[in-house]
């Protein structure tokens, strides 16, 4: 008999999986008394036909490009010291109350009275209770919260709920998972190499020359706007009587706001919500996102939540939420027990405390790196009210400059273009490092620009 080998090559990041065969025989050839050379057939396909809308997405995702570049540089200067201000990753350890919380979710876990399998999809009652209160001053109800594992996540199921055809605007620059999601669901057209965007979708630009909000006289109207306040990443944090007229422009045009607050904690304007839910009227046109990922270091521990406010419905009059359940039902098991354990903790007094703390030493290091490139003569944004500083470098190519400063400073940065054509010419620098980490870069910038 004829044995068979499967061996599987990655053709690259979004690439189709290849099978070659080897046909293998053992016998010998009796002319020769020497075995047989295995053979190598064509390469095999399956007759699946690949999903077309991948086809349309633009080279990799941004942030393990970003990785891949930093990493080949390692490489190539193994002695060089990299620093890194790049994704937004935080680096303190958790804190000693919310920890125990995580320590006291897995500890149960061992014990006979303690254990728990499966749970709500929708997350515990406990802290779907604790959200609403302390997070939202009961704002909203329990029932109109989803944990989850976090808000990138829920961006996707939001977009598997609204299906293809919908039609989406987006901030320019913005979070790049809006538009790549938006593409995958095939709400899109074609990549247009003239603009650097997808026919399809509308870019509501956000710069310096209109306080990074929107023209909203002068955008069509879409069925979803993701709009992210404080934005990533710009920095830029959207005002009281600026969401008010988001709110109204989605009220008039029939629109529903996916609202991104995984950045509110950040927020030290008093004139600036910490939740697009404090608007009147939002209820009945917003959904908002959340996560514990940059209050708590929970990034790897993944938790977060969405808020479905029960007044908003479709056309139909059909509940959102009713659709975003059986989403959420239908493909998500629930939270892990632990991480929900965890965010228990961190809504307690204790919790919150703790919070405050890394915020602030977060918003401490972006306060060095904006004060640093202010002195240097840069026109600098963000860094008040998030913890991105966005810094402009007009004329030039951002993918330029990123690597001029990697190779300069080996400092890690973000190039603005990777947020979208209205991000070029700047660099976003994260204040997710360690206070050692962002003085040395400082002092290299200094060095460099000095």
């Amino acid at each position: 008999m004829e044995s068979m080998m499967l061996g599987f090559v990655g053709s690259g990041f979004l690439g189709q999986s290849v099978v070659s065969r080897v046909h293998v025989s053992p016998r010998k050839d009796c002319r020769r008394n020497v075995r047989v050379t295995p053979r190598m057939d064509a390469e095999y396909r399956t007759g699946v036909k690949r999903n077309e809308n991948f086809s349309k997405l633009q080279a990799g995702y941004l942030f393990p490009e970003i990785a891949r570049r930093r990493n080949a540089y390692i490489e190539e200067n193994p002695d060089k010291d990299i620093i890194s201000l790049g994704i937004g990753d935080t680096t303190l350890p958790i804190p000693d109350h919310i920890r125990s919380g995580l320590q006291a979710g897995a500890t149960k876990l061992g014990t006979k009275e303690g254990y728990s399998g499966y749970g709500a999809e929708q997350g515990s009652a406990g802290l779907r209770e604790k959200i609403a209160s302390n997070i939202y001053n009961d704002r909203i109800k329990p029932e109109e919260v989803f944990v989850s594992d976090g808000a990138k996540c829920d961006i996707a199921r939001l977009q598997m709920m609204f299906g293809p055809g919908t039609t989406s605007a987006v901030q320019d620059p913005s979070y790049p998972v809006y538009v790549d999601t938006s593409v995958m669901q095939g709400q899109t057209q074609l990549f247009n190499e003239g603009t650097s965007q997808f026919d399809g979708i509308t870019y509501m630009r956000c710069d310096a020359s209109n306080g990074f909000f929107p023209d909203l006289e002068s955008t069509p109207r879409t069925d979803v706007i993701f709009f992210c306040s404080p934005n990533n990443p710009t920095g830029a944090a959207a005002s009281k009587s600026q969401l008010e007229e988001l709110v109204s422009f989605a009220k008039k045009n029939g629109s529903i706001i996916v609202y991104d607050a995984a950045y509110a904690p950040f927020v030290r304007s008093s004139d600036v919500p910490k939740s697009i839910l404090e608007i009147e009227g939002a209820r009945e046109v917003a959904i908002e996102c959340n996560s514990f990922s940059k209050y708590a270091g929970f990034t790897g521990v993944r938790l977060g939540w969405v808020v479905v406010p029960n007044e908003l419905k479709y056309a139909d009059g059909t509940p959102v939420r009713a659709d975003f359940n059986r989403v959420m039902t239908t493909c998500f098991n629930g939270a892990s027990n632990i991480a929900q354990s965890g965010g228990l903790a961190c809504l307690d007094k204790e919790g919150l405390d703790e919070i405050e703390g890394l915020i602030d030493y977060y918003m401490k290091n972006a306060a060095l790196l904006r004060t640093t490139m202010i002195d240097l003569g840069f026109d600098v944004y963000g860094g008040t009210d998030a913890p991105y500083v966005w810094v402009s470098f007009p004329g030039r190519s951002s993918w330029d400059v990123f690597n001029e400063i990697l190779e300069k400073t080996q400092v890690v940065t973000i190039p603005g273009a990777g947020f979208g054509p209205g991000g070029d010419g700047f660099i976003r620098m994260s204040a997710f490092a360690s206070k050692e980490s962002c003085e040395e870069a400082c002092a290299r910038f200094r060095k460099m620009y000095g």
